[in-house]
């Protein structure tokens, strides 16, 4: 099922669309150039004809309907990106329909599993850290799953986070936060959409490296001319 819907998306129309190119189709939990982001990972073909037929082999050949719930006021064009995707879901046969919230209620809402279907946005500074965060099972002592509201849980992948995450030597943690992000593609642990571009103008005097956080902090910013 999982993998129908995410196949029911054409994750490039978003990109080119709705966020007006400031995006990138997304693959898995972290953009280039983050620790964990495999360049072989693409982002899932969009494949309406195959998401349908995924849909009768789990016994919905008509399809269903479901709400999918989102912000309004906290990523680009988040609204609007649902919006979208709720489109893309009623051709496949899953009719859609969509709940924009105000970040806050939304928060609050999706802490007590009270939403079917979310769209959820996450930064961070490698995928094994976002993977504990949003995959793996809850384990509350071990600070794993705080952000799993979905419960979605796999033993195996709970085992390559740990792996990642316990691994000292920069290359191969490469190689096992790779691991890890490969598996939960595979298994669909959640549905990718797009790595959001934060932009900032600015006068051409003035240099401002792009934080994941998409904070601006006046302190950062420094003189694009050389010190004299």
């Amino acid at each position: 099922m999982r993998r129908a819907l995410s196949k029911a998306i054409n994750r490039q129309a978003i990109v080119d669309k709705v966020m007006e190119g400031l995006a990138l189709a997304a693959s898995s939990p972290v953009p280039p150039s983050v620790i964990g982001h495999d360049p072989a990972l693409k982002p899932e073909p969009y494949d309406p004809e195959g998401a349908k037929k995924l849909l009768a082999e789990a016994g919905y050949p008509d399809g269903f309907a479901l709400k999918l719930s989102a912000p309004n006021n906290r990523y680009i064009n988040d609204e609007q990106v649902a919006q979208a995707i709720a489109q893309m879901f009623s051709r496949i046969g899953v009719r859609t329909s969509v709940e924009a919230l105000p970040l806050s209620a939304f928060l609050s809402r999706a802490r007590h599993q009270e939403l079917g279907v979310a769209m959820l946005g996450w930064g961070s500074l490698a995928s094994d850290l976002a993977l504990r965060s949003l995959a793996a099972t809850s384990n509350p002592e071990k600070g794993y799953g705080a952000w799993n509201w979905a419960h979605y849980s796999n033993a195996e992948l709970d085992k390559l986070i740990e792996r990642s995450l316990s691994t000292v030597d920069p290359d191969q943690r490469e190689i096992a936060a790779r691991a890890a992000s490969a598996f939960a593609v595979r298994d669909v642990a959640y549905i990718p959409l797009h790595y959001q571009i934060a932009t900032w103008a600015m006068r051409r005097s003035l240099v401002y490296a792009a934080r994941t956080d998409e904070f601006t902090f006046a302190h950062q910013f420094r003189s694009a001319r050389p010190q004299e």
